[in-house]
């Protein structure tokens, strides 16, 4: 069975950049502001037991989609997070956390 990570949010800014490389530092401070805001709302709204994110850069680093953005994943014990490879299957199979 799939873990579903309810409120996995995207942090994605408006102006185009491929990946990390060519991110200014100034929209990596505000990214990883909103992440931290939304880390926060996570914790208290799920109540999970920690906090992921994640950003792919290259074909090595699995980038498949070619703008920058930053995963935001509420976390919780034994959720079966890196088992899923990315993918879900149908939501009514998904396990729900209450």
């Amino acid at each position: 069975m799939l873990a579903k990570h309810k409120g996995h949010v995207l942090v994605v800014p408006n102006q185009h950049f491929d990946n990390i490389y060519e991110l200014p530092l100034e929209y990596a401070t505000e990214i990883h502001r909103a992440a931290q805001l939304t880390a926060f709302a996570m914790k208290d709204t799920y109540r999970c037991d920690g906090i992921t994110t994640r950003q792919h850069n290259e074909p090595a680093g699995s980038q498949d989609v070619w703008h920058y953005h930053l995963h935001v994943y509420p976390r919780y014990k034994r959720d079966l997070f890196y088992f899923t490879k990315g993918f879900q299957t149908n939501p009514d199979k998904r396990v729900i956390y209450a």
